[in-house]
């Protein structure tokens, strides 16, 4: 299992050296547009699986409470970039995202779950920039966003049955899994940030 996992954490890098910190799907109108915007880029892939995967390594509320935050500030985020309010350093924070999520998991960090919402709730602002910068101001913008955010919210549930399946097989093989998976998701971080610095 964890030979599988490794050769899966090399193609993950390996797909994210050619990958952009943000990247599009087709137009940026309608519901179904914006479903397959985040399953079309690396990055918002392994961020918002990282995220599931951070939850279920908390725990209790934090595997409700934590995607929620993310797509609540993700939101809020996406409503600043359709306002046209700038915010700086949007691509190197959603590089930086996948990094600190990634370390999140490798490391098995134990935040409290506030702090775990703020982590990624301040991450989810940058996501949310970048695709409600080029959202339209219509109904089908909404669309868009509403599309967006139901992928969101699968790729989160991904992550936590990804990241609450391996403790079935035993302690110690899924705590190997978790951190191939986390170390996976952070070099492929720092290769998308390496083509933005």
């Amino acid at each position: 299992m964890f030979r599988i996992l490794s050769l899966a954490a090399a193609l993950l890098v390996a797909a994210a050296t050619a990958a952009q910190a943000h990247t599009g799907v087709g137009g940026t109108a309608g519901l179904m547009h914006g479903f397959a915007h985040p399953l079309g880029g690396i990055d918002h892939l392994l961020v918002m699986v990282a995220v599931g995967l951070f939850a279920a390594h908390l725990g209790r509320r934090a595997l409700w409470l934590v995607p929620l935050s993310f797509i609540s500030m993700m939101g809020i985020g996406g409503a600043f970039g359709m306002a046209g309010i700038g915010l700086p350093f949007v691509e190197i924070g959603i590089g930086l995202s996948v990094v600190v999520l990634g370390l999140a998991v490798a490391c098995g960090f134990h935040l409290p779950t506030a702090a775990a919402m703020a982590l990624v709730g301040l991450f989810a602002i940058f996501h949310g920039h970048a695709h409600g910068a080029e959202m339209p101001e219509t109904a089908s913008g909404l669309a868009y966003g509403a599309g967006f955010a139901l992928a969101t919210a699968l790729l989160h549930a991904t992550g936590i049955v990804i990241g609450l399946g391996p403790g079935r097989a035993g302690a110690a093989i899924g705590h190997r899994a978790l951190q191939t998976a986390g170390s996976a998701i952070a070099l492929a971080g720092i290769a998308i940030l390496a083509g933005y610095l």
